[in-house]
Formats: structure tokens, sequence, C-alpha cells
């Protein structure tokens, strides 16, 4: 049996699509096929694919005749695999050097049903930012193998796909596919590394993702955003249902708004512990979304907030919730009382506070005063008075919150009833 089948969805990427391809039959590494599943792409991807087909028989190329997004294309490639591992690997990216010789070593010494490797973001502008393993258990090191109970700190790490190598046999096993949509990683890999009995790390960089202007659906202001909803029910409703068979679908509001159907999401049993950080990091992530300027339409922010809070109470851990300390954890309160005046206000000082430190560092020079005779730097007092400002703006916002009762909430049964803000706090 091949060892790694590698597979590549494709759309739209005919500017990248030699380099990512090159980077996986070109390393000394052999023993893999390259299933190739092209998603109605109509800039010359085909004609690249089929040229790549004929010079090399490791290559399988199949053609979906109308698009139909990331997640249907992975499944395809997957229903087609033989490998004993699988690796999803985007169409814009690239391993690099020595990242398959490195991957198939430690898959063979570990024999892993998951193996996680570090990755590296590349930038239009030429920066680089390395995401590694060593920190994710503390000051502890890490075991050869291990669950994910035992090393919690692996959920801190994006919920990318393209950083995982799957055993095949564990997968289909477990009935876990990609949903439809945008954010569909995010019920693929939290239910996936629950699941899985065997992990291992290779801290070294074995994945290039490269940040594409404008070329992430994820940077593109949409109400497809709203999508991401749906994927966290299906983590969430995984952790909750027990017995045979598919989790019930997701019960989002926002669902409307996307496509239905989905993944199979598997019954697992998790700790108390685990909860709590899966919890943890859904409220982060909904956040994150919430807080690009390049994603949720800023009429449907309310709206987008809206869900959150949903999705906070809904599934708030029976045995009780610490926030994170800071800002972040004054956003986690704000969101549990439906406070969406006081996080927007916050929202707004904490912008203000950033431009006075951007113009901080960066001083007009006065009149007649040549610019590079301006000492640059962050002057202290300013410094000091940015933070006070800001330590002031979220203590005052916080007491606002603590001091107020939590307002009663019966989820709305209509979407519409959410784009109204029925619950939410009343704009002061």
């Amino acid at each position: 049996m091949t060892l790694l089948s590698v597979i590549v969805p494709v759309h739209q990427v005919k500017d990248y699509l030699a380099e990512c391809l090159d980077s996986i039959l070109d390393p000394p590494f052999s023993d893999l096929e390259l299933v190739v599943v092209d998603d109605a792409s109509t800039d010359g991807c085909a004609e690249i694919l089929a040229g790549y087909a004929a010079r090399d028989p490791r290559v399988v190329v199949l053609t979906f005749p109308v698009n139909r997004g990331l997640g249907a294309a992975r499944n395809a490639g997957l229903a087609w695999a033989t490998g004993e591992y699988v690796w999803f690997v985007d169409s814009d990216d690239w391993l690099p050097d020595g990242a398959l010789t490195a991957v198939a070593g430690r898959l063979s010494r570990t024999r892993p049903d998951l193996l996680v490797t570090a990755y590296t973001r590349y930038f239009p502008d030429g920066g680089r930012r390395s995401c590694p393993l060593a920190r994710i258990n503390g000051d502890r090191p890490v075991p050869e193998v291990f669950r994910l109970d035992e090393v919690p700190g692996l959920l801190s790490v994006l919920h990318i796909t393209c950083n995982k190598v799957i055993r095949r046999r564990f997968l289909t096993d477990l009935g876990l596919t990609f949903g439809p949509g945008w954010y569909e990683d995010v019920s693929f890999s939290f239910p996936l590394m629950l699941a899985a009995p065997r992990i291992s790390l290779l801290d070294r960089c074995c994945y290039a993702y490269r940040q594409r202007p404008g070329g992430a659906i994820t940077s593109t202001v949409s109400d497809r955003h709203f999508e991401v909803f749906a994927h966290w029910d299906r983590v969430l409703a995984g952790l909750d249902h027990s017995g045979a068979g598919p989790a019930p679908g997701p019960v989002s509001v926002a669902e409307a708004a996307g496509p239905t159907g989905g993944t199979t999401t598997p019954a697992v049993g998790v700790s108390a512990e685990l909860r709590q950080l899966i919890f943890q990091r859904m409220i982060w992530h909904l956040l994150q979304v919430l807080g690009h300027p390049r994603r949720v339409p800023p009429h449907r922010r309310r709206e987008f907030f809206a869900n959150i809070v949903i999705r906070y109470r809904r599934h708030l851990p029976a045995t009780g919730y610490r926030p994170p300390g800071g800002l972040l954890g004054l956003k986690h309160r704000l969101i549990g009382r439906g406070a969406y005046g006081l996080f927007s206000a916050l929202r707004v000082v904490r912008r203000a506070h950033l431009g006075v430190v951007a113009r901080a560092r960066r001083p007009l020079a006065p009149p007649g005063i040549p610019r590079d005779a301006v000492r640059t730097g962050t002057p202290a007092t300013i410094v000091e008075a940015v933070a006070a400002s800001a330590t002031a703006e979220a203590a005052s916002a916080l007491a606002a919150v603590e001091s107020e009762p939590v307002p009663a909430v019966t989820e709305p049964a209509q979407a519409s009833e959410v784009r109204k803000g029925s619950f939410l706090d009343k704009e002061r």
C-alpha cells in the first residue's frame, strides 16, 4: 500500500498551481499518490493538471463539472485515495523542502492516527511568521504519542486541516467528512483531534501557508461568514451526543444564510477540562471573525454578535466557566450579558487607543524641522496615558456589566428576531 495520498482541491489558482504540485512531486520521497480535484476551474488549471497527469503516473485528476466548494472537493479526493495516510494540501500553498521525507519518517516511527506539524505563514510583502509546536504543553515534554486530554494545549493551535496528516482507515471508520460552506475546517479538525487515540507532533515546518491578498474567502466581506455558526454547532453537538450514529444536525439560527447538510460528527465523550477549552476556543474564534475588518458586513455585526450570545449561553459548561483574563476576558463577559452596546463602545475605544500609539511611534515633525530629525519611538508619557485610559475604560465597562442582572434569554425561533436583536441590550 502507498504510504501517503496527498489530496489537492483546485479552483482558480493558475498562478500558484505548478509551485504546489512541484513541491509534492519533485522531492526524492516517492511513496505517494497525488489526487487532484479540479472544482470547475475556468482559468486554465485543467490544462496544467492534464500535463502533470500525462507525465507522472502518480497523479490522478478528478473533475467537477460545476463548482461544489472546498469541502466537497476534499471529500471526493478522500473517497478516491488509496494511501495509508492522507494529507489535504491547498493548491495555493506548498510543501517546504524536506517536508515529505520528515513526515514519512515520523509516521513510520510513531504510527499515529493523527500527525500534526508546525507550519509557516507567508505574507505578500515577503514577511513570514512561524507557527511552532514547542510550547503547546508548557514546560512539560510532549510524549511521542498521546491523546488530546493528555496534551490539551494542542487546542491552541489554529484549526487548519493542512498541517494534519491522518491515517485513512481511522478517518473512514470515524465517518468524519468535510461539511459544506466556509469554515469547514472547524467541524473537521476538532472532532478529529478529540477522537484520535494516537496523536503525534512534528515540530518542523512542513507546510507553507500562503496569505494571499484577497485570495482567502475568509478575508472577504460577505454574509457567508454566518456559516461559521453551523460548523461550531456540529462540534458542540458532537460533544453532547451519545449513542451510535451521526450527531443531530445544527440548530443554528444563521444556517439559513448558507447551504444545508454537512459532515457527520461522531459522538465523543470528553472531560470537563476539554469542554471548557473547546468552549473558550469557540468564543475566541467567533470573536476573531467578528473583529476582522473584512469579514462580517457592518450592517449585520449586531446580528452576528447575537448569534455568539446564543452559542455562549447554549453551550456554557455545566461545571462553570472562568473567562480568560484581560481584554479578551472582558469581551467574554460582555457576550455572556448580551451587552452589545458596551461591546461596540469598547471596540471603538480600543481602535482609538491603537491609533494614538501608532501616531506616537511615527511623530510628525514640527514646521521647519526635517522629518528624519525627529526622534522615533513612543514617549513614555503617551504610553502611560494610553494604558491608563484603556484600563479605565475596561474597568468601567466591566463594572457596568457586573452591576446589572443577566437578562433572561429565550432563543429566537426565527432568524428575523435575531436580526432585530430582540434580546440584546438597548443602545444607550
